[in-house]
């Protein structure tokens, strides 16, 4: 990332339960380090289903209106798209499915069984003037973009500090500024492999896939995080999906939207390239994909 001879500095740390690595020409100064965590942690407070302090498990317990996070509109914006584009498959009122599926702040994995989330949830949850209300005990969950969007709040920080090239990666969802960077896409069914690599440059890469989470259910069948709000349902079609887009937040947001029908149109919609594996072992891809892939491409 550096001149010949100039090796990069590396920071790494865990957050949000995953790993991070922010790479820099040069060393952060401690100060920006501090002001990262102070981002992260604000998040975290604000948005985390898996903390009790955090707002939304307050608000989970006692629904009213309170003062807006500062993410709120960008994010629930977001997920109005996602959710009309995908037929309601994509809701951030799935919060108490994944609990009760197993996916709970104790990770617990003993799945209770399907239920839907709240199909009107537009009508349950609004955000304007600065205010977010919820109108019935719901709980937000914004797994479907929330890390994206936090790659680029870090991204933010630490770029306006650190010249030349970046690159912000946590857990594999990641930001990039500068010299291009190649990003193996990870095989779902065996991580030793790659289906391909993607060269990222001034851009974002975030993926999602099936095994990443995954867990036993109650009658045997496989469970894992990616579930259909309109039935609590794991996706069985989709293994995995990457997505590359101009910030990390909507990145996020099709790596999502790529497990549902619907997708891909909002995916062009919104001039995301893409690549995604079906359970059967196919890979398909959008019109013009820059990435390097080592498997049969159907494109769609």
């Amino acid at each position: 990332m550096t001149g010949a001879g100039a090796a990069p500095a590396v920071w790494r740390f865990d957050a949000i339960g995953t790993r991070w690595e922010v790479v820099t020409a040069h060393e952060l100064p401690a100060a920006v380090r501090d002001a990262t965590m102070r981002v992260i942690e604000g998040f975290d407070r604000a948005w985390s289903r898996f903390r009790e302090d955090s707002t939304v498990s307050d608000l989970a317990r006692r629904p009213r209106s309170i003062p807006a996070p500062i993410d709120a509109v960008a994010m629930l914006d977001a997920y109005a798209a996602l959710s009309d584009a995908t037929a309601g498959a994509v809701n951030p009122l799935v919060g108490d499915v994944l609990e009760r599926r197993g996916y709970d702040a104790a990770y617990s994995f003993r799945d209770s069984g399907a239920v839907p989330a709240p199909s009107a949830w537009q009508d349950l949850l609004t955000w304007q003037d600065g205010v977010l209300e919820l109108r019935q005990q719901a709980t937000i969950d914004v797994g479907a973009i929330g890390k994206g969007r936090l790659v680029d709040l870090v991204f933010g920080v630490v770029g306006a500090a650190a010249g030349g090239d970046l690159v912000v990666d946590a857990g594999g969802d990641l930001a990039v500024r500068g010299a291009p960077q190649r990003i193996g896409l990870e095989h779902p069914f065996d991580p030793r492999r790659a289906i391909g690599v993607w060269e990222v440059t001034d851009a974002a890469l975030c993926a999602s896939a099936t095994n990443r989470r995954a867990w036993p259910g109650a009658t045997g069948a496989g469970l894992h995080h990616v579930l259909d709000a309109r039935t609590g349902e794991p996706v069985r079609t989709i293994a995995a999906t990457w997505a590359v887009a101009a910030d990390a937040m909507t990145a996020d947001a099709i790596a999502t939207a790529l497990f549902f029908e619907g997708g891909p149109r909002i995916a062009h919609d919104w001039g995301v390239e893409w690549v995604r594996m079906t359970t059967d072992g196919h890979v398909e891809w959008s019109p013009g994909c820059r990435a390097d892939l080592f498997v049969r491409r159907d494109s769609v």
